[in-house]
């Protein structure tokens, strides 16, 4: 499982690298630059999923759980 994640605001283009939170689902997310609060897209459940370079941990486990069958 990947632990990181690189965010990418899609507002200001900044690109930080974050630890991924495996005890909490973190549904809102503050640029650093530009301060733009950054929300799931609709369908997705996490920050992560939706502008991140690695899902959340819960969709990394399914992922993983469903190509395991």
């Amino acid at each position: 499982m990947q632990l990181t994640s690189t965010i990418h605001c899609p507002v200001c283009g900044f690109e930080k690298t974050e630890v991924l939170p495996t005890t909490t689902c973190q549904i809102v997310y503050t640029c650093a630059r530009c301060h733009e609060t950054l929300r799931p897209r609709h369908g997705d459940c996490r920050v992560y999923c939706s502008y991140g370079s690695a899902a959340c941990p819960s969709k990394q486990q399914e992922r993983s759980a469903r190509d395991a069958v």
